[in-house]
């Protein structure tokens, strides 16, 4: 009985909640792995000043492959008037990779693809996109580099994988890196993000929420 108004209408969740917008905006990230994605964006906005983070919100939720665009869609129902969405995902094993791509960016979302996985983005902190185009082999590969960097073991659900990489490697010279592979893959003749190996677009997200703090 409390759930109407005295006009006889239901109250909107908004209402409810009586949410204050972000200054700064409000990022909502879904992504298909368990782990990683997760911890490494949270960890982004971990990292921030604390008078950022109260302007900046970076909202982190999982599903599968297949569900990435309607659960986004579904999320920005919410707050859609400020809510920027964004989905994070690997080629890996994904059939309908580019075609998820083209959607996704039809409804308005954006994406944060990596060919062959996300440990390719991570691998520029340490000064390099090397030419892997398998998941595990890249993951293997990363998961070495890693070891000898931090002096601990890769384990993809390590809530301090973000705090750990910008550490012992270098955030800003990352996003070069993987600006530069991207611009040399489409100058190459290459349009469809499943042929552009190694490449990502995770130093776009990164890059604009690091710009929105005053940050390069």
């Amino acid at each position: 009985m409390a759930r109407n108004n005295r006009t006889g209408e239901r109250k909107s969740r908004t209402q409810h909640r009586h949410l204050r917008v972000p200054e700064l905006g409000y990022y909502l990230i879904v992504t298909d792995t368990e782990g990683t994605e997760r911890c490494f964006f949270n960890g982004l906005h971990a990292d921030l000043p604390e008078d950022i983070r109260e302007k900046l919100v970076v909202k982190v939720f999982e599903t599968k492959t297949i569900n990435l665009i309607d659960k986004c869609i579904e999320y920005m129902a919410y707050d859609p008037q400020f809510r920027v969405p964004w989905i994070v995902f690997d080629r890996d094993e994904v059939k309908d990779f580019d075609q998820i791509i083209k959607e996704a960016e039809k409804q308005g979302i954006n994406v944060a693809w990596s060919n062959p996985c996300f440990e390719i983005w991570m691998h520029a902190y340490y000064g390099s996109m090397p030419n892997i185009t398998e998941s595990w082999t890249c993951c293997s590969k990363f998961g070495e580099l890693y070891k000898k960097k931090t002096g601990v073991p890769y384990n993809k659900a390590d809530e301090s994988i973000y705090k750990r990489l910008i550490q012992t490697g270098n955030e800003a010279k990352a996003i070069e890196i993987a600006a530069q592979k991207y611009k040399q893959c489409k100058e190459s003749g290459y349009s469809e993000p499943s042929k552009m190996c190694p490449c990502t677009t995770v130093h776009k997200l990164v890059g604009e929420i690091r710009k929105k703090t005053g940050e390069k």
